[in-house]
């Protein structure tokens, strides 16, 4: 089993990657972290709107929360059409990721 530090590494790395692609300076919004007895469900803005809480700075489209499998390390992306409850459960019932 991966330590919360181990995880915490992989979804900074996650973003960064994100980040890279986008050209939008992202934070994780460690105050909406979700922990689960399989891994750690994270959030993530741009760094802008994050400090701003602005609207016009909400500039980061599909920015979904994602899961880190605390046994494995994957990275499971939810979508950003549902609330994350909605993703919560269909993970926990095995119908997300869709195969």
């Amino acid at each position: 089993m991966l330590s919360e530090k181990e995880i915490m590494l992989i979804a900074q790395n996650f973003i960064n990657k994100i980040e890279k692609r986008s050209k939008i300076e992202t934070v994780l919004v460690k105050e909406a972290i979700i922990r689960k007895n399989y891994g750690i469900i994270f959030f993530y803005t741009s760094k802008k709107y994050y400090e701003s809480r602005n609207e016009k700075d909400n500039t980061l489209a599909g920015g979904g929360p994602f899961l880190i499998d605390n046994t494995t390390g994957e990275i499971i992306q939810f979508g950003s059409y549902y609330d994350e409850n909605y993703y919560i459960k269909e993970y926990e019932a095995g119908r997300w990721p869709l195969k």
